[in-house]
């Protein structure tokens, strides 16, 4: 069945149905990752976007029932070249083609993904629809009439309905905590990815999960050893309700900012963000700690940044920056057990290069235990 892809623009890009027929439309942004197209598919920071991946040959290795980052796939519609019908791995339960069907999660393949990367590169990211019934002119007017991606609070939408313990791999929400835990940490959950909790319980820290509605005064309640503000999708300056709970918590515990939580706590310590052109989406940019003047492979996907100029007060400090483009990647309180990264060091780029990042959040919450 034919497919189409057409952006705000007007460019129209033809090619094959992909997953489930009909249509989808949210921003286009591409991937430039290799491997991980299901964490990619299952990530909540893509909640609103439909993500196009620059590999040109996707899902040779299947699916499977244990590489996921939340309860499905958030994408609103999925782009490639190619997508392999016979994949090959001892894991694999399926194709990707079947994964998206049975998701509903509208795609298409045969694209020009290299082309589609260049105009983004170009002009931006822009709104853009995928469609197996509609005409280019059709589709191009839906698209023009959709809500803009910037203006919508798509945290809410991804968000756990209510607190659960993570426990065996999985949720569990009888919400039974273990009192004899060394280190209890709460996760807020602004569009969590399910590895940051195995990182944590790797390390032997209780997890508990809580929505992105939670009060501070609610999250204290838990008596954690650490709070740890999750990623999430969507432009940060529209999470006004949560920035003021972010607030309530500084300096009251040890915090981890991961992504758009390390956005969220730039906002509440004065600062400001601002949307990146194109954004970064891959698991190779390099950033450099400037703690250890080292310089790490990492895991991204966000399109704002934190402004550097914004950030007045003389404690709030850059500690990672991103050697593409000199935009801010990490975050560091010289006073206060503050830490936050823009990148995903619960990803496995290098493949492991960013697990330190928990280690060190876990002598932080050490010494102040």
């Amino acid at each position: 069945m034919k497919a189409i892809l057409v952006l705000a623009d007007g460019t129209t890009y033809e090619g094959t149905s992909l997953g489930a027929t009909g249509r989808a439309i949210g921003e286009v942004v591409f991937n430039t990752s290799m491997t991980g197209y299901q964490e990619i598919l299952t990530d909540p920071s893509y909640k609103g976007q439909i993500v196009a991946l620059t590999y040109p040959l996707i899902g040779n290795y299947g699916v499977n029932d244990e590489d996921v980052e939340s309860i499905g796939p958030q994408v609103a519609g999925f782009v490639v070249k190619e997508m392999c019908d016979a994949p090959s791995h001892y894991r694999s339960q399926g194709d990707g083609d079947e994964f998206l069907k049975k998701h509903h999660i509208v795609g298409i393949k045969g694209v020009d993904v290299r082309a589609l990367t260049r105009k983004l590169r170009n002009y931006g990211v822009l709104m853009g629809g995928i469609s197996t019934e509609d005409t280019p002119d059709e589709l191009l007017q839906r698209v023009r009439e959709a809500t803009d991606y910037g203006s919508i609070d798509f945290v809410s939408q991804v968000t756990t309905p209510r607190p659960y313990v993570w426990r065996h791999n999985r949720p569990d929400y009888q919400l039974t905590l273990n009192m004899d835990a060394a280190l209890r940490v709460v996760v807020l959950d602004c569009g969590v990815k399910y590895n940051i909790h195995r990182s944590l319980t790797a390390r032997g820290c209780e997890v508990i999960c809580v929505p992105c509605t939670t009060s501070a005064e609610d999250i204290l309640a838990f008596n954690p050893h650490g709070i740890v503000l999750s990623p999430g999708p969507g432009d940060p300056a529209l999470l006004g309700s949560i920035i003021a709970e972010v607030k309530q918590l500084l300096g009251r515990k040890p915090i981890f900012g991961i992504c758009l939580g390390h956005q969220l706590l730039g906002w509440a310590l004065g600062g400001k963000t601002f949307k990146l052109k194109f954004g970064h989406r891959g698991a190779n940019h390099p950033v450099k700690d400037f703690t250890t003047g080292r310089v790490y492979i990492t895991s991204q996907n966000h399109g704002y940044a934190v402004d550097p100029d914004s950030l007045k007060d003389p404690r709030v400090v850059v500690s990672h920056i991103n050697l593409n483009d000199n935009t801010v990647e990490g975050l560091h309180h010289t006073e206060l057990p503050i830490m936050s990264v823009q990148y995903h060091p619960e990803a496995s780029p290098g493949p492991r290069d960013n697990g330190y990042l928990f280690d060190r959040f876990i002598e932080m919450m050490k010494e102040a235990k």
